[in-house]
């Protein structure tokens, strides 16, 4: 059996750190548990992660980044507003379908209190890349829409999907969330 590299470690860290809080939330997060959930010593997560604020910074960082990545694959592939919508849509729902878990910025926004101020920064990224995603996809089926318009309605998607999830979650229904999102395209909040 080969040994684990400290970059294993830590990646088996981040992704056992983020199912965990994608189901419970950031309080939950525990590095005695996740050490044994990996099967490391704690002091082991604690070099790759001093801080509890370190490592919920990291998951957040990382989330914001690959979605980001993500994202911006969406709006080089395709000019369609509604096609880039759909796929948009379906990154909340595909939380929910593997195993009931939330959008990991959304679930730590909820405890957002408790966070520690590196934690909040990263959040708060996320929040603002959404948003800033959001804005160009509706300058696109929006022409003619002035910039803060666009961008008032960008954060009222982006809190009307992360509130459909949610709820969703909380009655275990993921149809409540198809359901949703239809409703959101019917009302013309989302192209």
């Amino acid at each position: 059996m080969m040994a684990k590299t400290k970059t294993d470690m830590r990646e088996a860290v981040m992704t056992a750190a983020k199912a965990t809080v994608q189901s419970h939330g950031y309080n939950a997060l525990s590095f005695r548990e996740l050490a044994k959930e990996v099967g490391i010593k704690s002091a082991s997560v604690h070099y790759h992660f001093p801080t509890k604020g370190d490592l919920g910074a990291a998951l957040a960082r990382r989330y914001t980044e690959e979605g980001a990545a993500y994202l911006a694959e969406l709006l080089a592939t395709s000019n369609d507003a509604s096609w880039c919508m759909d796929r948009y849509a379906a990154i909340f729902r595909a939380a929910l379908a593997n195993d009931n878990r939330m959008c990991l910025c959304g679930i730590m926004s909820a405890e957002l209190d408790d966070l520690p101020a590196e934690v909040r920064t990263e959040v708060d990224s996320f929040a603002q890349m959404n948003v800033g995603w959001l804005t160009q996809i509706l300058s696109r089926a929006r022409p003619s829409t002035g910039e803060q318009d666009l961008q008032e309605c960008a954060m009222a998607i982006f809190a009307a999907i992360e509130g459909a999830q949610l709820v969703a979650r909380g009655c275990r229904d993921i149809g409540i969330y198809d359901r949703t999102i239809r409703a959101y395209r019917t009302t013309g909040l989302i192209p």
